[in-house]
């Protein structure tokens, strides 16, 4: 199994261009007003006593330019983990270089290393450069599983 010398797992000196690309992709995905990431939430997230949380970047000439945030899912069915990618970045100039793939071709080998059986994530359904970047590998959209999200007033109400 071949690894990409240009990924790795996150480190905590990584932390601040993770965040900066967080918020680029905030941006990207027409949503800026929405993401309030702070470098201390991240931290916490993934380099704290208990991290739920993982995230791999991606690094041209030691300047982080693309990440991945990942968590583990489950599935009853298979019975046995899997991946969630949360988000998936690359720096819009560095679109085609190969970078997002290898992300991706990363967390495969989680998956593999570790019995892992799916990994899976959500995309924007305008977001056609990244369907067919995705499709080009051999992902297949769910759409029989749609999405549902709680969040803000309707998520405390129903918690309280």
């Amino acid at each position: 199994m071949q690894t990409d010398e240009r990924i790795r797992r996150a480190r905590p000196a990584d932390v601040p261009a993770i965040v900066e690309l967080v918020h680029a992709l905030a941006e990207y995905e027409r949503a800026p007003e929405q993401c309030h990431l702070t470098a201390e939430q991240l931290r916490t997230a993934l380099f704290g006593t208990t991290p739920a949380v993982f995230c791999h970047v991606a690094s041209v000439d030691d300047e982080v330019v693309g990440y991945a945030i990942w968590f583990l899912s489950f599935s009853t069915w298979r019975g046995v983990h899997g991946i969630y990618l949360e988000d998936l970045f690359v720096r819009p100039e560095l679109r085609g270089s190969g970078l997002g793939k290898a992300l991706l071709t990363a967390l495969a080998q989680e998956c593999v290393r570790n019995n892992y059986q799916r990994l899976e994530w959500s995309v924007l359904d305008w977001n056609t450069p990244a369907i067919d970047f995705y499709k080009s590998l051999g992902a297949t959209p769910q759409t029989e599983w749609p999405t549902y999200r709680l969040t803000d007033q309707a998520l405390t109400t129903l918690g309280t």
